[in-house]
């Protein structure tokens, strides 16, 4: 069985009661999530790619926080790319909506923080 990912910012009360919701799913299993504090170790392309088809999304935008600043900074809008909102969350890893729970090949966003359980075995 692999293992469980969570692309966590601990000053977001959604991402705190996920990594919460799943520690206390996983601790009798004896399996402890992965953390990934993704502010301070921003995914790269390749991550963010795989992560919005582990989605289900249809677009990268999807997995995009617009009302942050670095929406307009990194001069976003409904029309970019794929590409350019990639590289943008890359260079803006604030932009990238939160928290994103990886179990396999399935991922799922935590809000709300329920839709952990769907990656659950």
């Amino acid at each position: 069985m692999a293992g469980y990912t969570i692309y966590h910012n601990p000053r977001c009360s959604k991402s705190r009661q996920t990594l919460a919701l799943l520690e206390e799913r996983l601790a009798d299993k004896g399996i402890t999530p992965e953390v990934i504090l993704y502010l301070q170790t921003p995914p790269d392309a390749a991550t963010l790619k795989r992560l919005v088809q582990q989605l289900g999304l249809k677009h990268p935008l999807a997995l995009v926080r617009n009302k942050e600043a670095e929406y307009r900074s990194a001069g976003l809008h409904a029309d970019s790319t794929a590409a350019e909102v990639i590289a943008a969350m890359v260079q803006y890893p604030k932009l990238i909506e939160r928290p994103v729970v990886v179990h396999g090949k399935r991922a799922v966003l935590g809000r709300p923080p329920e839709n952990v359980l769907q990656l659950l075995d």
